[in-house]
């Protein structure tokens, strides 16, 4: 591999052929797909997409890995910090919803998943590795520990599935961590709900988990929704997203 991984960036290139290609598979590309591959770095994915698709947009903040991809036919690159990207311009430019691919670097993975919660209705598909950890907590049901902010935070605007497990070793340099992939599908919008008043609630819920209910989201209520009924005698991890949002409710 002629390119050195760079640590500050997270790189961790896919190398596994078959984990590619059922990546691939998982996708599904079709011509005429607007497909945005946030992180492409060596192409692993890159050329089998654009072979499916047609026409491919990557965002990529390595300067030479960039480079790499600029002036091949199909590829339009994007050379920024992901999180300065905006996904609701570039899905106007397409003319249609944006699906969005990408092995993500797994320190800053948090931050993209919500830069990109912004731009939902402008997203027909996501389909994303993670650290496996990551992937679930996304996932994760009421009443576990893995369920909690980023939990609740995706699953109001998200259907969210893994759809593959991924092993350190099918990475070059391998990663500490296993991998998974998942999939991220847009719900319908909730136009009642509160986007902002909903991260508040679900932070103050969070911020003690392990106090019950009455001691942090308690006060808030008290201020923000006075009369709600609303069981206090529960930790946060035992309340269902729907009960947040139902608290999210636009007034």
């Amino acid at each position: 591999m002629s390119h050195i991984p760079r640590k500050r960036f997270g790189q961790h290139f896919l190398v596994d052929e078959g984990v590619i290609d059922g990546i691939v598979r998982a996708i599904g590309p079709r011509p005429g797909d607007a497909m945005v591959e946030i992180g492409p770095g060596l192409g692993a994915i890159t050329q089998p997409l654009l072979e499916r698709a047609g026409a491919l947009t990557v965002v990529e903040l390595d300067r030479d890995l960039a480079a790499r991809l600029r002036g091949r036919a199909g590829i339009t690159v994007v050379e920024a910090d992901v999180l300065s990207v905006d996904f609701e311009a570039l899905a106007a430019a397409a003319g249609q919803p944006l699906r969005v691919v990408g092995n993500l670097p797994y320190n800053i993975s948090t931050p993209i998943l919500f830069h990109l919660l912004g731009a939902a209705a402008h997203v027909r598909d996501q389909h994303f590795m993670l650290q496996k950890e990551v992937v679930d907590r996304m996932a994760a049901a009421p009443g576990g520990k893995d369920y909690g902010r980023l939990s609740v935070m995706l699953q109001w605007r998200y259907r969210i599935e893994a759809v593959l497990d991924v092993p350190p070793e099918a990475f070059d340099p391998p990663p500490r961590v296993d991998s998974a992939v998942v999939r991220m599908e847009p719900l319908p919008t909730a136009d009642h709900v509160d986007p902002a008043v909903l991260a508040e609630l679900v932070a103050v819920a969070f911020s003690q988990r392990r106090k019950i209910l009455r001691h942090t989201l308690g006060r808030w209520i008290e201020q923000h929704r006075p009369g709600t009924v609303f069981d206090l005698q529960r930790r946060a991890e035992e309340v269902p997203v729907a009960e947040y949002l139902a608290l999210a409710c636009r007034t």
